[in-house]
């Protein structure tokens, strides 16, 4: 036993990448694990199955709540975590060291660029929505102010009319589309929503006649 225990460390690598489920949906980590361990008894030799199955779950148990988007930092709380089980006790084998590289593939890579250009794009709209497109005024400041040669009339009219138009949709017709909603949402059968429709557009029209 002595003998056995005191034999250099077996290697252990993985011929092809194995799949660590992240915290990014439909984005795996692809981990390239190597390990050192030593069998604890001579008639349990053939371990290395087993090895490189215990590692992977727990390597897996830690990727499953991290994020694909940073792969340092996750490879460095996998290795750390992973990098405990050399001091557990095993009934079969002893860990020595536990060395494992993320990666990503290409096609996750290529999801995960468009998925970052997409959520930078929406916040930079709701950026805009929020300093520029809920003043009218300032929409159509910005279309002036952006164009190299000076407008025609016709188009500094149409851009007059957009603001008027979204100023008037923020003040107006929102409001009565939210109340609109709210009121066929009473009616479960689509042609009482209409009749329901109608009677609002005819008290509106009295509305305004009086």
């Amino acid at each position: 036993m002595k003998g056995l225990w005191r034999r250099a460390p077996r290697k252990t690598t993985s011929a092809q990448p194995r799949l660590l489920v992240s915290a990014t949906p439909g984005i795996p980590f692809e981990a390239n694990i190597t390990i050192w361990w030593r069998p604890k008894r001579s008639q349990n030799m053939n371990l290395e199955e087993q090895v490189r199955h215990d590692v992977t779950a727990a390597a897996n148990e830690v990727a499953q709540n991290l994020d694909a988007t940073d792969l340092p930092a996750a490879q460095d709380a996998i290795n750390a975590t992973v990098g405990d089980l050399a001091s557990s006790k095993t009934p079969h084998y002893q860990l020595t060291q536990v060395d494992i590289l993320l990666g990503l593939s290409s096609a996750s890579r290529e999801i995960l660029i468009q998925r970052q250009a997409d959520a930078e794009r929406i916040r930079r709209l709701r950026f805009l929505k929020e300093q520029l497109y809920d003043d009218p005024a300032l929409v159509a400041l910005d279309r002036l102010e952006n164009r190299s040669e000076r407008p025609k009339d016709d188009e500094v009219a149409y851009i007059q009319r957009l603001a008027r138009s979204l100023r008037a949709n923020e003040s107006w017709w929102q409001p009565l589309l939210e109340q609109w909603e709210q009121l066929g949402a009473g009616f479960s059968d689509t042609e009482m929503q209409h009749r329901a429709m109608r009677a609002l557009i005819k008290s509106l029209a009295e509305l305004k006649e009086s």
